[in-house]
């Protein structure tokens, strides 16, 4: 299924360059190419739009008072020549924002956050922050094209990398694209601790702990600078693991 693109610019050459960029992406559509925020109006009232590549400055209103216009507005990708209104934009939750002139590269950074971002509000959400991993909680997560749903008490850690984590349970490793922060806000503050800022652990699955490092089944797991304090109160208070 294609993703349908608007494109609003009111420059010409312009709309020409994302269109070119857009078009090497064969699993994008542009649906309709606007020269102002009117005209975007009544565009997508005529068609379902999944990703707007959205223009700042723009005659009648702007970018950014258009977007404020639509109550259920799709994704936006801000395109400008203005860095000042990086802040405006993200307020309003813009996926990202790309300065002209554009490049194929930085436009495909934009697109991958696009996906980014779409997976995580398409995967269901559980109610794991409210349980604890020995109550049979679970959560999901999405490897490839499958959700998958992985029981907490299975987890013995979480490692960062990039734009992915990995998801070690006792028997598998599942790689799912998202970032260590949404990982840690649908896993319970009762059972997994951030010890690093590439690594979660399971505090059921902690064998031992130094203050440098947590030995967990298989692997020793290093302990950040800036989360030791943290991690240590917390371990220290944990009647079920070993000092070493």
């Amino acid at each position: 299924m294609k993703t349908k693109c608007l494109v609003i610019d009111d420059e010409p050459l312009a709309r020409d360059l994302m269109r070119s960029h857009i078009e090497k992406l064969e699993n994008f559509e542009i649906v309709e190419e606007c020269s102002d925020a009117m005209k975007a109006l009544r565009a997508l009232q005529r068609h379902s739009v999944d990703l707007m590549f959205m223009d700042i400055q723009m005659p009648q209103i702007t970018g950014i008072e258009f977007l404020k216009t639509l109550k259920h507005p799709p994704k936006v990708i801000i395109t400008t020549a203005f860095r000042e209104y990086a802040l405006d934009g993200f307020e309003l939750d813009v996926v990202d924002y790309l300065l002209k002139p554009i490049t194929f590269e930085r436009f495909l950074k934009a697109v991958n956050k696009f996906y980014q971002v779409s997976q995580d509000e398409s995967i269901p959400e559980t109610p794991a922050s409210h349980s604890t991993p020995g109550d049979d909680a679970f959560i999901y997560v999405k490897e490839n094209k499958k959700v998958i749903k992985i029981h907490l008490n299975e987890i013995v850690y979480v490692e960062g990398l990039s734009e992915y984590v990995q998801i070690y349970t006792e028997n598998k490793k599942i790689i799912t694209k998202t970032s260590m922060t949404n990982m840690e806000e649908k896993l319970p503050d009762a059972g997994f601790l951030r010890i690093h800022k590439s690594f979660i652990v399971s505090l059921q699955k902690i064998e031992a702990f130094t203050s440098s490092s947590i030995d967990v089944p298989g692997k020793e797991l290093p302990i950040g600078r800036s989360y030791k304090n943290s991690v240590l109160d917390v371990l220290h208070s944990q009647g079920n693991v070993s000092v070493v």
